[in-house]
């Protein structure tokens, strides 16, 4: 059966952490789970319109998630106030997203539903996720559709005028709209329309260029936020009902990822630092289809859309140093890898046995282009049997990004791909009406780490986003405003005030040490360690050695880190300071959650835990359950609390896609 950590394994961790109560999640009502979200709508309070101008409402970040909550909210009559860092919402980095966007409309009629959308996504988070918000994620996915073909999102159809779908990985059936290789883009511009539509009737106001950098909790419930006007260096605080955080994930971290290099924890972090359970920060998605690390200057990947796996086939040379040109290699000669190991999925296996395939041939030295990190991904046959100008059709964009990044024509050569890091599967622990365990801190998206379990599937980070944004939290967040009215307060108020001071006491400390090592240089050496030994594969070994990197890297960073210029100003050395201190502490939180759990699940690999056939391993017995982590302050160390994982639904088997 493989092998696997035993018991008095399991516990050598405990060293680095304290046990605390476990949680669980109370909002999801009875009864079958078809009924469960339809039930709680009825159930929720609702405010009244009279009343809903009254109320308001503070969201951090401007994406898919944040966008669509705010221009919801804003819509139904609250009053909104919605901060994003970059210079317009536009600049989310929800619009790097590719590929597509997951919905059970089953337009195919290839057997797809909202159950199978159910089922494929629980299996491919290796049963790690909460069914009952999975299986409301795949019952709004079809209402999803409907609302962006209403804002004019030009999704690709077919011949007949019937929007065109494709398969994503880890699924047989295609149910990914898409819109070219910019379907993320498409669908933040309908976002953003809505949203300045809002602007303009008055219910929302939008910050621009302003970064949250601490929560203010006023008698235990979230009421305001402090942010710094990065153009100016104001810090400000801004007061509401109820907080919403839809800032993204965490993936940063690791310095090389195909995440917008301003992406951060800060957000999400400071709110654990004030008592928001952070859940299972070390599921982190591993993407294949990334453009191979090129040099030792570069700050960030590209990815290449998974759709590229609908017709790509992946190989590398049968032979360890074959160093001849792909087009040179005949047949004979070239190993399908994932065909050959997974002839059920082929190329379409899920992401996280994708990466795991493609670092496993490369460490084999069958691996190609520069170090022999990468393999082929090649267009011939797609191009031999569907002609060029319908391959155009589906990806020309993509095929223009990757030859003006690499100088290579893809229709002439196959790409060269490998894995990198991409999503943040944990994040704040959220119930089921995605608020966390501060009452009024409400967390949506890639922010909150209740849907996709130890593996996210492809296309769908969008489905969520939307999904959180403009159904399930408006549905869910009247219940809690139901409540009021709320007791005014403003910025004299003592928490207020506590907040504020630290965060102006925190940026002097950064200008004050005043050492010779840049932000970045921290930042990289960081994401070296993490890469190595919470990457791809892990070991105990390998984590323990990487808790006491880190510590030590830790400590050089607060007695040697140079911050150049003044706050009150555009200073962006400052910015990224404040950022990587938290990826210090999420890095080394990320390491004690990858120790724990001594099993392999999804994009969580343990060498220790695998199948004799180099497969995941995951341990149900030990592990089936949410690993949601409290702050253990400045000298403490993080409490784990932990919320069992219980399947009516769907039965708990070893993963497989042979």
């Amino acid at each position: 059966m493989g092998q696997l950590v035993g018991n008095e394994d399991v516990a050598l961790d405990s060293q680095f952490y304290t046990v605390g109560d476990p949680i669980a999640d109370t909002k999801a009502p009875d009864g079958p789970i078809s009924e469960k979200w339809d039930t709680r709508r009825f159930e929720a309070k609702l405010v009244n319109p009279i009343n809903r101008r009254k109320r308001s409402v503070i969201i951090i970040g401007t994406g898919l998630a944040g966008g669509s909550a705010a221009a919801t909210l804003g819509e139904a009559g609250y009053h909104v106030k919605s901060f994003g860092y970059q210079d317009s919402p536009r600049r989310a980095h929800s619009i790097a997203a590719q590929g597509g966007i997951n919905a059970a409309k089953n337009y195919r009629n290839d057997g797809d539903s909202i159950e199978r959308l159910f089922y494929d996504t629980v299996k491919g988070g290796d049963y790690r996720s909460r069914e009952t918000n999975v299986y409301r994620l795949a019952q709004v996915s079809v209402e999803i559709i409907d609302q962006c073909v209403a804002q004019g999102v030009p999704f690709a159809r077919e011949y007949g005028g019937l929007l065109d779908n494709r398969s994503f990985g880890g699924v047989q059936v295609s149910r990914t709209f898409y819109a070219r290789g910019q379907t993320g883009q498409q669908l933040l511009l309908g976002a953003y329309q809505a949203l300045e539509r809002q602007v303009a009737a008055g219910t929302v106001e939008v910050y621009t260029r302003h970064e949250m950098l601490d929560l203010v909790v006023i008698d235990g419930r979230a009421r305001g936020v402090v942010v710094r006007d990065m153009v100016t260096g104001e810090i400000e605080t801004h007061l509401a009902d109820v907080v919403v955080l839809g800032s993204g994930g965490y993936s940063n971290l690791f310095y090389l990822s195909t995440n917008a290099m301003g992406c951060n924890v800060t957000a999400t972090w400071r709110a654990h630092r004030k008592g928001a359970l952070f859940a299972n920060p070390c599921f982190t998605q591993i993407h294949p289809t990334c453009i191979p690390v090129s040099g030792d200057y570069q700050s960030k990947l590209t990815l290449m859309s998974e759709s590229l796996r609908n017709d790509g086939r992946i190989w590398v040379p049968k032979a360890a140093g074959d160093a001849r040109s792909p087009r040179d290699i005949p047949e004979e000669d070239r190993d399908y890898y994932l065909e050959r190991g997974y002839p059920s999925f082929g190329n379409l296996v899920p992401r996280d046995v994708a990466s795991r395939a493609a670092k496993n041939v490369c460490d084999e030295g069958r691996g190609v282009g520069p170090g022999g990190r990468g393999v082929y991904l090649d267009f011939d046959e797609a191009i031999a049997e569907l002609g060029r100008s319908a391959v155009e059709s589906r990806y020309g964009n993509l095929f223009e990004m990757y030859e003006q990044i690499t100088g290579e024509d893809p229709y002439q050569v196959p790409m060269r791909i490998y894995p990198a890091v991409h999503y943040a599967m944990g994040g704040l622990w959220v119930d089921y009406d995605l608020q966390s365990t501060i009452p009024g801190l409400f967390v949506i998206g890639e922010a909150n780490f209740s849907d996709h379990g130890a593996n996210r599937l492809g296309a769908s980070a969008l489905m969520q986003g939307l999904a959180d944004g403009y159904f399930v939290l408006p549905a869910t967040i009247s219940d809690y405003l139901a409540e009021g009215p709320f007791a005014a307060v403003d910025a004299s108020h003592p928490a207020a005030q506590e907040a504020a001071d630290a965060v102006r006491d925190r940026i002097q400390t950064f200008l004050s040490i005043d050492g010779e090592r840049t932000v970045d240089s921290f930042h990289k050496e960081l994401g070296h360690i993490m890469w190595e030994y919470c990457g791809m594969e892990r070991t105990a070994e390998g984590l323990t050695t990487a808790l006491g990197l880190i510590g030590e890297l830790r400590a050089e960073f607060w007695r040697n880190v140079k911050v150049t210029g003044e706050n009150e100003e555009l200073n962006q050395t400052l910015e990224r300071a404040g950022r990587v201190a938290d990826f210090f502490e999420l890095g080394e939180l990320m390491c004690i959650d990858a120790l724990h759990r001594a099993e392999s699940c999804g994009g969580h690999f343990r060498a220790e835990s695998q199948t004799d056939d180099g497969e995941a391993l995951r341990d149900d017995e030990n592990f089936a359950y949410v690993a949601a982590w409290g702050f253990g302050g400045d000298d403490g160390q993080p409490v784990l609390h932990k919320e069992d994982l219980v399947y009516h639904d769907i039965e708990l088997k070893q993963r497989s896609y042979k």
